[in-house]
């Protein structure tokens, strides 16, 4: 699979920019947002470098055009806080000029208090108005009309606000997902090979599988593996793709029993999110993971000590994960009891020309 030039990158320094009224929710609420946000390799915008006035600043302005989600959690002090609001404006200026994607969280505020600014929020509302311009009154209300309007998450309508935070890292990352990449435009054939690779993983069914994906180096297996995973780590409460397994594997200066240690607390290291795991016997995996959905990407398998160490058996894992292995042998595939598998062809006259036209 070759590649075509790009015509453009992408240009999100963050995934997300939070707009929130600090008193109300940094240290609860956000900070348990946050830290799942960093589990799901959400990067969030973090401000507390910027020191708040009643203008937004340049940095600020800057960290919300270049965020891809801006997400507004409207409490009920939100609209005390004129930096709040006049960064509501910035916010939706964003979403109408420049399509970014808007979320909402209301946190113990009822939407239609923020609506017609009624209630305790319009309370808070009236004083921040005290002195201020009729415009610049008129450009609050309309954006807080707006932002009410976008259909989000209510704290009141939960019981259990953990639940409520995955759900929204969930949604997060689904968005970001479905956000159309340039890492992958220019790739010819990647769509039909994405297509098959799905329907061969059976997603629809709750048994954990391992599948192989193989063929020659430079045909784009990993690229392939990596688009895969794009598209369905969202669906998946813990992911983890292994880049490179074969240079790991090389790089270790062990005995064989501890290359496959240092194999197994890497992988548990980051799909568990505990950096410098240790662990001291080969069953770790099993016990850590037996209960749990799963999607891992094992790109570059050359040795079946490799599989034996990660994916000794697919009872290792909990119902419904995916186990993805690619590699350049077919035949280590069947070796380790892999029947699935998915072989990358040379391309087709077609996509030849393609790629030909593409150079």
């Amino acid at each position: 699979m070759t590649l075509r030039p790009s015509s453009s990158s992408c240009s999100w320094r963050f995934h997300l920019f939070p707009s929130f009224h600090g008193p109300d929710v940094r240290v609860s609420f956000l900070s348990h947002l946050r830290k799942q946000f960093e589990r799901n390799g959400i990067i969030m915008f973090n401000d507390q470098e910027i020191q708040r006035s009643q203008i937004i600043k340049p940095e600020l302005t800057r960290a919300i055009q270049e965020s891809r989600i801006l997400i507004v959690v409207l409490s009920q002090s939100y609209a005390s806080s004129s930096w709040c609001l006049n960064e509501l404006v910035e916010i939706l200026k964003c979403e109408e000029t420049a399509g970014r994607i808007v979320m909402t969280i209301f946190y113990k505020v009822d939407p239609s208090d923020v609506r017609k600014q009624i209630g305790e929020f319009g309370e808070a509302f009236k004083k921040t108005c005290e002195g201020r311009t009729q415009t610049e009154i008129q450009r609050w209300t309309r954006a807080l009309t707006h932002v009410a309007n976008i259909e989000g998450e209510h704290s009141l309508n939960w019981v259990n606000e953990a639940d409520m935070i995955e759900k929204i890292a969930k949604d997060v990352s689904d968005k970001l997902n479905a956000t159309p990449s340039n890492d992958f435009d220019s790739m010819v054939g990647l769509e039909a090979h994405l297509e098959k690779l799905k329907s061969s993983l059976h997603l629809e069914k709750d048994g954990a599988m391992i599948v192989g994906i193989s063929g020659p180096a430079g045909i784009g297996k990993t690229t392939i593996a990596r688009a895969l995973y794009n598209q369905l780590s969202s669906n998946f409460p813990l992911r983890y793709f292994m880049e490179n397994v074969r240079g790991i594997y090389r790089r270790i200066d062990c005995d064989q029993h501890g290359l496959k240690l240092h194999l197994q607390e890497q992988l548990l290291s980051k799909i568990l999110n505990h950096d410098g795991m240790k662990i001291f016997h080969s069953d770790v995996v099993y016990e850590r993971l037996q209960n749990q959905k799963v999607l891992i990407i094992l790109d570059d398998v050359d040795h079946l000590e490799q599989l034996d160490a990660l994916a000794r058996d697919v009872s290792w894992f909990g119902h419904g994960s995916r186990i993805i292995v690619t590699t350049e042998d077919q035949e280590l595939l069947k070796q380790h009891g892999i029947k699935n598998t998915y072989h990358v062809n040379l391309p087709s006259n077609e996509e030849a020309l393609g790629i030909f036209s593409s150079g």
